[in-house]
């Protein structure tokens, strides 16, 4: 194959023996694969519109500049490219900032090559499914209107009630996926499948807290919504017309 048709990878890790094990394998499933070992060598690389990133797999725990820190950046400058964080700490709250700042998946060290391979392919399996739908939105409309919200889903600016707000890139894609879903009881299992890359078995508050902010900003009422409903015992259900009661 081309190198200019192979998916190019980019691995930011500073453990040099396991940044080679990895760029090694990922050569061998025949992807185009740069590493680096700090941030400021990575976000240099993701900005070569020469050789552009189609995914890049991201150590949480840098010299200099935290895994955090770099995704926080590579999302503020537009780049839409899947990003795979991989850390060793365990705690929901680290997950939660990961997703805050724009990671779209999480893996903690250590892990199995296996599950690495696979999170990978399926991130850029989705990419290349989603990619021309993330520039036309759900519902092939720009703009989408709920209640007293409009959100544009290209430029990302939302006002509620004539005030423009904002939303971190997590609270986006649970919006994104709620309004892909309008009307459907979505199991929070799915939710975490889905959006957070996780298990959807796994013990978790991050739905509930995403959940509490988007009430928060878009319910006039968030103690008794009426577009971000929980359904016990099922899951979440949003409605963009409310039938009144």
């Amino acid at each position: 194959m081309n190198l200019k048709n192979k998916k190019h990878i980019l691995v930011v890790e500073d453990e040099e023996h396991l940044a080679v094990g990895i760029k090694f394998n990922l050569e061998a499933e025949g992807f185009r694969v740069t590493t680096v070992g700090n941030g400021l060598a990575a976000l240099k690389t993701i900005e070569n519109e020469d050789l552009p990133v189609d995914l890049v797999v991201l150590d949480l725990m840098l010299p200099g500049m935290s895994g955090y820190e770099v995704c926080e950046q590579v999302r503020q400058s537009g780049k839409r490219m899947p990003v795979l964080m991989l850390s060793a700490r365990t705690l929901s709250e680290d997950r939660t900032r990961g997703f805050e700042v724009g990671a779209s998946q999480y893996l903690v060290k250590p892990f199995e090559l296996e599950e690495l391979l696979a999170r990978i392919k399926n991130l850029l399996s989705q990419s290349t499914m989603v990619g021309n739908r993330d520039k036309s939105p759900p519902k092939n409309v720009v703009e989408y209107e709920f209640g007293d919200a409009v959100v544009n889903f290209q430029t990302y600016e939302i006002s509620v009630r004539g005030k423009a707000v904002r939303l971190t890139q997590l609270q986006i894609k649970v919006l994104k996926f709620f309004v892909m879903n309008e009307g459907v009881v979505v199991p929070r299992a799915k939710l975490l499948e889905e959006v957070w890359g996780m298990h959807g078995n796994m013990n978790t508050r991050a739905p509930d807290q995403v959940l509490r902010q988007l009430r928060k900003t878009f319910e006039v009422n968030p103690s008794m919504p009426v577009h971000f409903l929980t359904i016990r015992d099922a899951g979440y259900r949003f409605l963009q017309n409310p039938v009144e009661a």
